[in-house]
């Protein structure tokens, strides 16, 4: 079953893509952050590890090679040692350690294993007080013209048994930038690694998103069906997750929805067909009343005043209800869309006089109607809605009541009644159109009184519903079966006016002649 509502399903379905594209966009970006993150953590905690194993190597087995160096070259030393046998001390040391330079220092006296090498830029005051603490071997690492070196400094005791200090100190500087390109060409391969681990993020985010978003892009889809009037539309619900839960909601409430809606459509069906039926049965007691009562208004003149005040006034109230039943059955055949028109080249500048004659209007309202207005449409439902904004100007408004006829577009035409009367309130102009609404009842004349001045009418036979409230609805009506409307406005020097706009031919005329002329 299809119900039609007023909905735009084109903006449900752009904001429904934005939606699942914003998040299919925020899923990826937040799988990329996270590989990101974790990729740069990774990277920097296994430079960290990495560089800090390498250095302590180093620095370890320079230790630990000064110490095995000095030990067998000291042995031979004799104290205190003068300038020559202090530098070849150093050379000698220097011989086991491979490239790294020497330095020996005693008091004032001073030996490199490599004369030519800059020791004092490497050896830093604060590394010769530590050594000549005399506490052991000290490290440190320093930059020396934008290069890392390892400084080693060790105090030489004696071998007696109180490990004496003799003064002697030695220093070894090894060149670190080996272990730098190393951990530098590792921080450059983990690096690297980090792109495919991005792009391999974002394809599995893509997956997943195309996984996660695939059920909510059905949800949508289906939403976007009961939005259109589709109540039948369901979700396959698959798994126990929370997305199987959500589609489960919707189905149990688009089943609800269903189920409503088919009630109220009985009990709208039920209410029509009731209408109908009531308003057939009382055309005929309806008829024999009206004649009755035409027989009495006819005699009044002979019959008492009270009995004649009743005579006249059974009349009236026989005629209003005759309209209101003929109104009812209208309104319940807009319901039923078992209206149709009968479509016409019509000249509306003639049906209007027409109308206002028939009711005997045209010496209280003043006309101004285009020449050769002509349009496709119903005549007898256009005297409906002329009969209906004419009936109720006079009524509620004041003269001069003004029609005006033009057809100012070239593919519209515009019918305005206008009156100088008190207008209508803000909150009654929303509502005029309402069945059964009247915006003030204490301003309604009597039927009598109606009835005197040329306000009554028949519903179904070309006139308004005078007096029941239905009148200004079934002239609505009757405007969008042509398609156009009716609209209300009060106007600058007072009063109201309404404004009825038609096409000059109606588009299901066109679609027909079309047809025709394509077969």
């Amino acid at each position: 079953m299809k119900l039609r509502a007023d909905v735009k399903p084109g903006v449900v379905r752009r904001g429904s893509r934005r939606l699942v594209g914003g998040l299919r966009v925020r899923l990826v970006v937040t799988f990329v952050l996270v590989a990101l993150v974790s990729a740069v953590t990774a990277t920097a905690l296994a430079y960290r590890d990495a560089r800090t194993a390498v250095l302590q190597r180093t620095q370890n087995t320079a230790v630990n090679d000064l110490r095995e160096r000095v030990a067998a070259v000291g042995a031979g030393l004799d104290l205190p040692p003068d300038q020559r046998s202090l530098s070849r001390f150093a050379a000698k040391v220097s011989e086991g350690l491979g490239a790294r330079i020497v330095v020996a220092r005693h008091q004032d006296l001073t030996a490199v294993s490599d004369a030519y090498a800059d020791t004092e830029g490497r050896i830093t005051a604060e590394l010769r007080a530590a050594v000549r603490s005399g506490d052991g071997a000290r490290f440190q690492r320093v930059q020396w013209r934008g290069d890392p070196y390892l400084v080693v400094g060790t105090p030489v005791t004696y071998a007696d048994g109180d490990r004496r200090t003799s003064g002697l100190e030695v220093f070894v500087i090894t060149d670190l930038r080996a272990e730098r390109d190393d951990t530098a060409a590792l921080l450059d391969s983990v690096r690297t690694g980090t792109v495919p681990v991005v792009v391999l993020a974002a394809l599995l985010a893509l997956l997943a998103a195309g996984t996660v978003l695939r059920p909510v892009r059905k949800l949508g889809r289906a939403t976007r069906e009961l939005a259109a009037g589709d109540l039948g539309s369901r979700v396959a619900v698959r798994g126990h997750d929370e997305l199987a839960d959500l589609a489960r909601t919707f189905n149990e409430t688009a089943d609800a929805l269903q189920t409503s809606d088919a009630e109220l459509r009985a009990q709208e069906a039920k209410a029509r067909r009731f209408v109908a039926d009531v308003s057939h049965e009382l055309r005929t007691p309806l008829a024999a009343m009206t004649m009755v009562a035409t027989v009495l208004e006819e005699d009044a003149d002979q019959l008492p005043p009270d009995a004649a005040h009743a005579a006249r006034t059974v009349g009236a109230e026989t005629a209003r209800l005759s309209r209101l039943v003929e109104d009812l059955m209208e309104i319940s055949r807009f319901d039923a869309g078992a209206v149709r028109l009968n479509a016409t080249v019509t000249d509306l500048a003639d049906t209007v006089r027409a109308s206002l004659a028939l009711r005997g209007w045209t010496d209280r309202v003043t006309v101004e109607l285009g020449a050769d207005v002509r349009a496709v449409v119903d005549r007898r439902r256009i005297d409906v809605i002329v009969a209906n904004l004419v009936g109720n100007a006079l009524r509620h408004g004041a003269p001069p009541v003004t029609v005006t006829l033009a057809a100012p577009g070239g593919d519209r035409v515009t019918l305005e009644v206008a009156d100088r009367g008190p207008g209508l309130p803000p909150e009654a102009r929303e509502r005029v159109f309402d069945r059964f609404y009247k915006a003030d009842a204490a301003r309604t004349r009597s039927t009598a009184e109606d009835g005197d001045r040329g306000g009554g009418g028949l519903g179904e036979n070309g006139s308004f519903g005078q007096g029941s409230g239905l009148g200004m609805a079934i002239a609505l009506e009757n405007a969008r079966l042509h398609g156009g409307t009716i609209e209300v406005a009060e106007r600058p020097e007072g009063g109201a006016v309404f404004t009825l706009r038609l096409p000059l031919r109606h588009p299901q005329q066109e679609e027909e002649e079309e047809e025709e002329g394509d077969g």
